[in-house]
């Protein structure tokens, strides 16, 4: 199997005083919702509703990059996970996403390592196992919605190939998510391949507030939905 690795480093200035990471989402702290749903434990919610409560994991565990002031805070929220989860704390903290992806890749014990941002509640298990088939014999598997842009933060690395790639971007002072992906053997999911295995819901990022209603909505409406159907 796969390495899981959160990424949850970033400051979300947009979001907020807040963290995130770790901010209720319909009564479950975010980063918890994504763990979850990648652990076959969450909310039966779209996408890929059935593999994410109740479905086999589809990673061996996780690595949750982050800030060391977030630590404390994180661990609280995923205590009682049902698959055993390790840190790759930044020791240079701020570094962007490049820097919190290298950790994390250094960290995993796998191969590869799915990675996914930890304000994506709604990721779709079954699609990132797919990525997962679709990286094997290459350095990196990336969806590009609307065949446009490269989803970086919800896609399959090679562990040391991308921790390499990283680490040349940062040497040279190039921290945007798509630096390393250049220097790596990949393929790309295009948009119509995404569409036939899964929703484009599976991307949605929460940044502001104005989302979090958004997002806790959509999981209220399908969770209610459910209701009336088992009555």
């Amino acid at each position: 199997m796969t390495t899981g690795a959160i990424l949850a480093g970033g400051r979300s200035t947009r979001f907020g005083d807040r963290d995130k990471a770790v901010t209720p989402l319909a009564g479950v702290p975010m980063i918890r919702r994504v763990a979850d749903r990648l652990a076959g434990d969450g909310d039966p919610v779209p996408p890929g509703a059935d593999r994410a409560a109740g479905g086999d994991p589809v990673v061996d565990e996780l690595v949750i990059n982050c800030r060391p002031d977030q630590r404390e805070a994180i661990a609280g929220a995923l205590d009682g996970l049902p698959i055993p989860f390790r840190w790759a704390v930044d020791d240079e903290p701020d570094l962007g996403p490049v820097a919190g992806i290298r950790n994390a890749c250094r960290v995993a014990p796998d191969e590869y390592v799915a990675v996914v941002a930890c304000d994506m509640p709604f990721v779709d298990p079954s699609f990132l196992d797919g990525l997962t088939d679709d990286a094997a014999g290459y350095e990196a598997a990336l969806p590009r919605l609307n065949d446009r842009w490269l989803q970086t933060t919800q896609a399959v690395y090679h562990a040391g190939a991308m921790a390499t790639a990283c680490e040349r971007a940062l040497a040279r002072g190039d921290r945007k998510v798509l630096a390393p992906i250049d220097d790596l053997d990949r393929v790309v999911v295009g948009d119509a391949e995404i569409r036939e295995r899964t929703a484009p819901q599976t991307f949605t990022n929460v940044n502001t507030q104005a989302e979090l209603a958004e997002a806790e909505a959509a999981i209220e409406e399908a969770l209610a939905g459910i209701d009336r159907d088992a009555r």
